[in-house]
């Protein structure tokens, strides 16, 4: 019998598209002989649909009419499975439309990739690949991720945090703290909680940090500064697996015209009549032209970064490299990356199927391992228990 992969996608996100590019390329990847895809497509409402229609590209060059074919459904927990029950729910008969027995999120930004979603997995009590909660939470706010990184020693470049209370109350105040702590310009400006360069800006002077300033706000109630890293190299590396054992992929170099890898850059050029390949179309250099000691190096940071937030499944870790100098910084680190960076695996002679494959076996370990731990004990307090007589009492049995 085939395992039912739900394969997420879509969601209340800026990248939206984006993941449904990357979901339909795992899909078209599952192993037919072991797997059967149930693809799940979630709105911009944050409503899930069901259908076969679902899972192909054209479905979405008319998305109402693909929803007028499709099953509205919600989710019930089981013991191993999580069925889908069709919604509203009918008055007369079952309304059980299916099952699946792992899940396979393909989602990308704020709310979907954030821990939101791996939380109603976990409440679903259903495997699912990739991130936990916690991980996918730091993987997807650039401070926290920053801090993590620094507290396991890996190199990040100084940043101030900026929330938009601060930034109205006193942006002046806050445009000198930042300079102070980037040591002056060029200042990076970002969204704390966003991927894909959505909302990323440069500075060179005071008034374009407050232009980007206020642009990233328009995106998210926190804004991260950066010093900007001079003569800049970008270098991605991929990371498979868990805490217990991973392994890095082959480093790639994103060739891009301008100084910062941009939105339209990862996902709007090389997609041709076909439409957007998603991260696989951007121009690259794959591996990247670097010198064999210094590609060890990144792939060794890769991997204690992909630690340092307890990472699972597959990730993709961006560094900066000053061409110059040669110094390495970690930049950030995508727990569901573009198109599941399926192309750099390729390079290490580990096909999209393959990847899936290691990543649901991942998952299911996590799940198995979740099952041995002990989440309740026998305790008789509501037995001996009294509000005693008193409203908001304590309760009256001993502690």
């Amino acid at each position: 019998m085939k395992i039912r992969v739900g394969v997420f996608f879509g969601g209340k996100s800026v990248e939206h598209e984006v993941s449904v590019i990357s979901a339909m390329q795992a899909i078209a990847a599952l192993d037919q002989q072991k797997y059967q895809a149930v693809p799940i497509y979630i709105t911009k409402e944050n409503q899930f649909y069901t259908g076969e229609h679902l899972g192909q590209i054209e479905s979405y060059q008319d998305i109402p009419g693909a929803l007028k074919r499709a099953a509205r459904i919600t989710l019930i927990g089981g013991q191993n499975t999580a069925v889908l029950q069709c919604y509203p729910p009918k008055k007369l008969g079952s309304s059980q439309i299916g099952e699946i027995d792992v899940i396979l999120p393909v989602t990308h930004g704020t709310n979907v990739e954030d821990g939101a979603l791996q939380g109603f997995f976990e409440y679903l009590n259903i495997p699912y690949a990739g991130c936990d909660v916690c991980a996918s939470a730091a993987g997807m706010d650039k401070w926290v991720m920053k801090s993590l990184f620094k507290s396991a020693g890996l190199p990040a470049v100084e940043g101030a945090l900026v929330t938009k209370k601060n930034w109205f109350e006193s942006a002046e105040g806050q445009m000198d703290r930042i300079e102070k702590t980037c040591g002056g310009y060029p200042i990076i400006v970002k969204p704390v909680n966003l991927g894909s360069s959505v909302g990323i800006g440069k500075a060179r002077d005071r008034a374009q940090l407050e232009e980007a300033m206020e642009d990233a706000f328009g995106y998210a109630s926190r804004v991260l500064a950066e010093r900007c890293v001079e003569n800049l190299r970008e270098i991605n590396c991929s990371v498979l697996g868990d805490l217990d054992e991973c392994q890095a992929s082959v480093c790639e170099e994103p060739l891009n015209a301008t100084d910062i890898l941009t939105f339209g850059d990862k996902y709007e050029s090389g997609g041709g009549k076909g439409g957007s390949k998603g991260m696989e179309s951007l121009s690259r250099r794959i591996p990247a032209d670097l010198p064999e000691e210094t590609a060890r190096e990144i792939q060794r940071l890769a991997k204690e970064a992909f630690r340092a937030i307890n990472g699972c499944g597959v990730a993709r870790v961006d560094f900066m490299m000053d061409g110059k100098s040669g110094q390495l910084y970690v930049n950030e680190i995508n727990t569901i990356p573009g198109s599941l960076a399926f192309y750099l695996w390729q390079h290490e002679g580990m096909g999209f199927d393959q990847l899936l494959d290691k990543m649901i076996g991942l998952a299911m370990k996590r799940k198995r391992e979740k099952d041995s731990l002990t989440f309740t004990f026998d305790t008789n307090i509501l037995a001996g228990g009294s509000l005693g007589g008193a409203k908001g009492g304590k309760l009256g049995a001993k502690r």
